[in-house]
């Protein structure tokens, strides 16, 4: 992943010119600071063996609800807690269906899928934006880090991508320096293990669910702030780009290893993609294609290095 990353911001460079120029990492961090957030989410899941299908409507379903509240006159801040609130309700849901219902993760996300994005849509039919002066405006407004004339390219960031940072921060803490999360891997390499060794596997799979599903509601309130408006469709597709990231930055699709900063460094993989094919001149459609070859390479090496592993033991 990391080679891939410069690999990338090299040609980029090399053909275009731009891509180390400040605006374009301001570009980056600024349009992709929601899919770095879920790309903290997803790994949670997925090293204990599950997944979290439903990201993309939690996002749909909170972004929908915090634009009709600010429309109705509530407080930007009540509407975000009600944001956040309603990511808890589902993964406290999904966390139930998996652990009292005795359900596997793919179809307990799957169904807090079909039910958040149902809702969404009975709620709101099509696009509504925020009303002027609503308070979300804080999260977008740019903050300049460098301001330098003479080469026309601030450095800039705004309040959802310091948002994103503390997220990524509070999971690499989570993962690598807590007993829940050393639970968490314990449970990905083995689950019977891991109740047979006391640790608490039901309490941090409710965790797991509820987190994730909470920052899910926090990516959306960045991203909804961002771009002013709301629509039941938004996040189609947001859970396969948070697959992908978890994925190219290493972490075992089956569980038990992996890393928050290398899922960080592939939802940037995945981010620079877009601006890099279209620089091209290569169809959108065809990046679909290209994440999903990356996807098949590393899962296929996973495999190589797995079983290379197992030989010498």
């Amino acid at each position: 992943a990391v080679v891939i990353f410069f690999l990338f911001i090299i040609v980029g460079q090399a053909f275009f010119g731009t891509y180390l120029r400040c605006g374009f990492v301001s570009s980056l961090l600024l349009d992709h600071a929601s899919l770095i957030m879920l790309a903290v989410a997803m790994p949670l899941p997925v090293l204990t063996g599950g997944i979290v299908l439903s990201v993309g409507a939690f996002v749909a379903i909170t972004a929908v609800v915090g634009v009709n509240l600010t429309n109705a006159g509530v407080a930007a801040p009540l509407a975000m807690v009600v944001m956040i609130l309603i990511g808890v309700a589902f993964g406290l849901l999904t966390g139930t269906l998996i652990e009292e219902f005795n359900m596997q993760p793919f179809i307990a996300s799957l169904a807090s899928m079909f039910l958040a994005r149902g809702i969404a849509s009975i709620i709101s039919t099509k696009a509504q934006t925020f009303p002027e002066n609503n308070n979300f405006d804080f999260i977008s407004q740019k903050i300049t880090i460098i301001d330098n004339p003479k080469i026309s390219q601030d450095l800039y960031i705004n309040v959802g991508v310091i948002i994103a940072a503390l997220v990524v921060i509070f999971g690499y803490i989570l993962l690598h320096h807590t007993r829940t999360g050393r639970t968490i891997y314990a449970i990905g390499g083995s689950r019977s293990s891991a109740e047979l060794m006391g640790l608490p596997v039901k309490r941090t799979q409710y965790v797991i669910y509820l987190t994730s599903a909470t920052l899910a509601s926090i990516a959306s309130i960045v991203y909804t702030a961002n771009i002013r408006s709301s629509i039941n469709t938004v996040g189609v597709g947001w859970e396969l780009d948070a697959v992908a990231s978890v994925v190219i930055g290493g972490t075992i699709i089956t569980g038990g290893f992996g890393y928050v900063l290398g899922s960080v460094l592939g939802s940037l993989v995945r981010s620079i993609l877009d601006p890099l094919t279209s620089d091209f001149g290569v169809p959108a459609e065809w990046t679909t294609i290209v994440i999903g070859l990356m996807i098949l390479v590393f899962v296929v090496l996973q495999r190589a290095v797995m079983a290379v592993g197992g030989d010498k033991k």
